[in-house]
């Protein structure tokens, strides 16, 4: 694990930069998952309430036996279309799915504790994040942010709250860079993380631009992909369940991307989301 570099959020808090993500992993794999990853070399693990496999996250973490302060635990809070976010209803709806998340992972506090969504459409994201900030002083967090938030998002958070997010996890991979808005981030010291890092399967892993430069090193394309994300200074998470692709991904140190590497991978750019647009984005 030592191979992996560590990016230090902007309240001291340093996170691995590569890290295992469980999404769409049913609880009945997660502990397996989880386990293996752990097992394999990876550190960070991130999960969410809505992923519902929370349960599974934290049995697969009790199960490697790795020593908690060696852990980086990443979970977020989902969207209530029934929540009143305004107020004391709404700190106490965060605490609440705090509180149910932390039981289900069996832990005593969080890394890191994110805002899944931010349902612009609302308004209610910034008082939302008061309830995050009250679980940051009380350490039961140890650091917080936000998820799919743009730059309009991030400066109302800037305008009316006291604590800017450690980290923005987005959709982020050579098909859909975000560069905007990873140089808005650098310029507020909030971290990148990028969901989806690999494209989801969708495409990107079989573009012959990558082939080319994977034969060029003698690596796959998905760890040509990683190592991209991590030389632009993105956080990576990405998520499998087959034993020898968690191994695969986590190879990544040992070889370098050159300039005209970073070119041709800057050229597949198409600027096409595979998820959700975050502004209009409304799941309950």
């Amino acid at each position: 694990m030592s191979t992996i570099p560590t990016i230090t959020l902007n309240n001291g808090v340093a996170i691995p930069q590569l890290g295992f993500g469980v999404w769409q992993v049913p609880e009945d794999e997660a502990a397996t998952a989880v386990r293996t990853a752990i097992e394999t070399g990876y550190r960070s693990i991130d999960t969410a309430a809505i992923y519902e496999n929370e349960t599974g996250t934290g049995l697969g973490i009790r199960q490697a036996g790795v020593p908690r302060d060696e852990l980086f635990i990443t979970t977020k809070l989902w969207n209530s279309g029934t929540r009143d976010w305004s107020g004391q209803a709404g700190r106490d709806a965060v605490l609440s799915d705090f509180d149910a998340s932390l039981a289900k992972l069996g832990l005593e506090y969080i890394d890191l504790y994110l805002i899944h969504w931010p349902r612009p459409m609302h308004g209610s994201y910034a008082n939302v994040w008061q309830g995050l900030e009250e679980l940051l002083a009380s350490g039961r967090t140890k650091a917080i942010g936000v998820s799919n938030f743009g730059q309009a998002e991030l400066t109302r958070l800037f305008e009316t709250t006291s604590v800017v997010p450690a980290l923005n996890q987005v959709e982020l991979h050579p098909h859909f860079p975000q560069r905007e808005l990873r140089a808005f981030h650098a310029e507020h010291g909030i971290a990148t993380e990028a969901w989806s890092p690999l494209g989801q399967g969708k495409g990107l892993l079989s573009d012959p631009t990558l082939a080319k430069i994977a034969a060029k090193h003698g690596r796959t394309s998905a760890q040509v992909v990683l190592r991209w994300h991590l030389q632009s200074g993105v956080i990576a998470i990405p998520k499998s369940v087959t034993p020898s692709r968690i191994k695969e991904n986590l190879a990544v140190t040992g070889f370098e991307l050159d300039a005209e590497d970073l070119a041709a991978i800057a050229g597949i750019e198409t600027g096409q989301r595979l998820g959700p647009d975050p502004t209009t984005f409304d799941w309950n």
